[in-house]
């Protein structure tokens, strides 16, 4: 089947939704011009002083370092806040929000990501859930409480050495503070803030059954399939069409639709049979 044709199956099956759930993964921030991370390839030509280093993207994401070498670890996660804050959502999240205001779509967002940048497109607080946490917030490293705070913090960061020229300090006990993201081997992460989310997306789904439902699956890999289970998950629920945007990684099975495209070009080809 033409890639065309897919669009409009999906573009269709949009018209007769009466509620959306956006999953998104590393890949719907390529458009903004955000790395992807995909392999230690990937990760190295992102940040070539790693490289140097012998260290891959799950060595850099250790929350180890916050405990050894406070500076090297907020290096990496200085640099991704900086980044995160100075990036302006691709058009491709305008488009989602269209659709939900065209079509009166009640909705949900599910994003691996930790970059924020739903939010920053506008979309509300309470409808998204972040299953890894958010680089806009800072817990304890320790952690001495369970308390979560907004990062407000200003972390220059050395790019020859990956060095934070400031460490960021927990408002409770003085110690280092570490973002509210899940890193690998993290035993520390305070969930919280997600958990609560995580509730506000089980009422959401018990509301949303029996209704017409439509999964939008942005940039969600295999390598962590979190988001791809759960595309599948709600996909399966009676009256429920997914489509999965991918363009590597796009293999779905009937009745759900596959786009073998990036997030940006996927939706805009959606977007484009409904004009």
């Amino acid at each position: 089947m033409e890639l065309r044709e897919r669009f409009l199956r999906a573009a269709e099956a949009l018209q007769r939704a009466e509620v959306l759930v956006i999953t998104a993964g590393a890949g719907m921030g390529v458009d903004s011009g955000l790395p992807d991370f995909r392999g230690d390839s990937g990760f190295w030509k992102a940040y070539p002083p790693y490289e140097r280093l012998g260290i891959t993207f799950v060595g850099a994401a250790n929350p180890a370092h916050f405990e050894r070498d406070p500076a090297f670890g907020w290096g990496f996660y200085g640099h991704r806040t900086n980044l995160y804050r100075a990036t302006v959502p691709h058009a491709g999240f305008g488009i989602l929000r269209a659709w939900i205001e065209r079509y009166g779509l009640d909705h949900f967002v599910v994003t691996s990501n930790v970059d924020g940048q739903f939010q920053q497109a506008g979309f509300a607080e309470d409808r998204i859930l972040e299953v890894h946490g958010s680089i806009h917030h800072l817990q304890c490293a320790t952690p001495c409480t369970m308390a979560i705070w907004e990062n407000r913090e200003t972390i220059p960061v050395d790019e020859s050495t990956m060095r934070a020229g400031h460490v960021p300090r927990c408002i409770h006990c003085g110690g280092v503070a570490r973002p509210n993201i899940l890193m690998f081997g993290d035993y520390c992460w305070i969930n919280g803030r997600t958990a609560r989310q995580q509730r506000n997306f089980d009422e959401f789904l018990a509301d949303a059954r029996g209704r017409r439902a439509v999964v939008v699956e942005l940039g969600a890999g295999t390598a962590i399939p979190t988001i791809r289970y759960l595309t599948e998950e709600v996909g399966s629920l009676h009256q429920a069409v997914a489509i999965r945007i991918n363009p590597r990684e796009a293999q779905i099975g009937a009745p759900h639709i596959s786009l073998a495209c990036g997030a940006l070009e996927g939706l805009a080809g959606i977007k484009s049979c409904l004009e």
